[in-house]
Order: C-alpha cells, then sequence, then structure tokens
C-alpha cells in the first residue's frame, strides 16, 4: 500500500459518507423532516463520491520530456565500492 494518501481515497469518503447519510435518514424514519436532508445530502454525496472516482480514472498523466542528467551528475552505481576495487590497493 506505498499509494496511500489521503487525496487517493478521497472519492471512497464520499461514497461512505452518503452512504451513513442515507442511513441515518432511514433510520430517523419520514415523519421527521430532517429525513429528507438527510436522504439528499446523502444522494449528494454519493453521486459526488462516483463522480470524482469516474473523473479520476479518465483524467490522462501530463505528458513531460524526459530531462537529462547534467554530465557532472554522480550515480550512486558510480561510487559503490565493488568487489575487484576493494581488492586493488
Amino acid at each position: 500500500m506505498s499509494n496511500f494518501t489521503i487525496s487517493a481515497r478521497l472519492p471512497m469518503v464520499w461514497f461512505l459518507l452518503g452512504l451513513l447519510l442515507n442511513a441515518a435518514g432511514l433510520y430517523i424514519g419520514f415523519d421527521s423532516p430532517l429525513s429528507f436532508v438527510l436522504i439528499v445530502a446523502g444522494w449528494f454525496c454519493c453521486a459526488f463520491g462516483l463522480a470524482l472516482f469516474v473523473l479520476r480514472r479518465m483524467e490522462k498523466p501530463k505528458s513531460r520530456d524526459h530531462t537529462r542528467l547534467s554530465s557532472k551528475f554522480i550515480s550512486a552505481g558510480g561510487t559503490a565500492a565493488t568487489r575487484n576495487d576493494a581488492n586493488s590497493p
């Protein structure tokens, strides 16, 4: 799970919040006017979470030109001691 960030999980959070609001609205019952507010808010959150999920799937990564490293750049492989280097004087 190296890609565990809050922004990556936002669609799921919105969707679960919508399910929670829908459940709360149904639990209160239709006798209370608050239940209609909770159910409408729940449907909005569910729809918003699904829209975020779909739009993120459709988003294409930006194409970037690869930048070349400087000729003076020393890579880690060039500085590591190898078996032959350890035996040389």
